[in-house]
């Protein structure tokens, strides 16, 4: 028998904007469930960059992707969420009317939710790492071969082989460059699609000597025991050299699905769900799209547009949680109500 919980509102997604929303929520008395199909909060800020610097958060000149992610978990403590992680939403089932909108949402562990109003927040929905094309490589993976940094000082002292030419494989070059023993960095040509200051700076660490730029392909990997002790660099000209290698990070993209979402009836276009800007709700009364997932004129896929959009669909969410109650919009600085909620003296 299935469990069957009751709420306002189920979040599918607990990265930055479903974990906002629920600040945006709380503080209009709106109690919310959050589903997530990974371990923990935090999204792609956990599970792909915890540790890489973000620049464009208000009030933070710099902040980590896993500061960012344990700062809103603090900030929406006193509301108390209930998480449901390592599931998958699975099906959902309209059960009110357009102008009272209910739903029945039903995840891959057997638990039913009955609520108002859904916020998808699912950023481009699950996704994976692309595996590159290399001989053995899954015996070395999560032991020297990693596709996201969850401690810097699994590096330290370290050859670590970064491959890619994007925003993620400089980034790291250039983040884990004052840890490890040597960078060496692949790319199968010399052209990247990263920032042009990321290029620039990883162009001056080569030139001064301190580290090292291929260009070419990963060929293959020897080591023991899934611990990498070398890595053959085949370059374009068809010559093939051995570098010392303990640790390597691809970067090849992500593989995005949309999952049971795509089955929802939400006129999606190119696998992102479109939503209006007054109030990002969707084709479907009473379902939001927040963050990456949806799209619109001028969207702007980041982490601050995420938060902009959460507080406008909290906004309507009120109007379907308490039809009869009028809302009235308050400065969390100037209201005594407001202040009590957050633990404000």
């Amino acid at each position: 028998m299935s469990e069957t919980i009751t709420t306002d509102v189920v979040i599918v997604g607990a990265g930055p904007a479903g974990l906002f929303a629920v600040f945006e929520l709380g503080l209009l008395d709106i109690r919310a469930h959050l589903i997530d199909i990974l371990p923990r909060a935090g999204g792609q800020c956990s599970e792909l960059y915890p540790e890489k610097p973000i620049y464009d958060i208000p009030g933070f000149p710099i902040v980590t992707g896993q500061g960012l992610v344990d700062n809103l978990m603090k900030q929406i403590e006193p509301f108390h969420p209930t998480f449901h992680f390592g599931e998958m939403v699975e099906g959902l089932e309209t059960l009110g009317t357009s102008e009272h909108p209910s739903f029945r949402v039903t995840t891959d562990a057997g638990k039913t939710f009955e609520c108002k109003c859904v916020i998808v927040a699912a950023g481009g929905g699950s996704f994976q790492p692309k595996r590159p094309p290399i001989a053995g490589i899954d015996a070395y993976e999560g032991k020297s071969v990693f596709y996201a940094v969850r401690k810097m000082e699994d590096f330290r002292d370290k050859n670590v082989l970064i491959v890619g030419g994007g925003d993620s494989a400089l980034d790291w070059t250039l983040n884990l460059h004052p840890v490890a023993k040597r960078i060496t960095l692949v790319h199968r040509r010399d052209e990247f699609r990263g920032a042009p200051h990321s290029v620039n700076a990883m162009r001056e660490l080569v030139a001064g000597g301190k580290m090292d730029l291929l260009i070419g392909q990963v060929g293959a990997i020897a080591g023991d025991n899934g611990q990498l002790k070398t890595a053959t660099i085949k370059g374009n000209d068809g010559a093939a050299h051995e570098i010392a290698c303990e640790r390597m990070m691809p970067f090849f993209g992500l593989t995005m699905k949309l999952g049971p979402i795509a089955n929802w009836g939400l006129n999606l276009h190119e696998n992102l769900v479109p939503a209006d800007t007054e109030k990002f709700e969707t084709s479907t009364p009473g379902i939001f799209a927040i963050g990456d997932i949806n799209a619109y004129p001028g969207k702007l896929k980041l982490i601050l547009s995420g938060f902009h959009e959460g507080a406008l669909a909290a906004q309507k969410v009120h109007r379907y949680v308490y039809p009869d109650k009028k809302l009235t919009f308050q400065y969390t600085t100037s209201s005594t109500n407001l202040q009590k909620k957050l633990g404000v003296n």
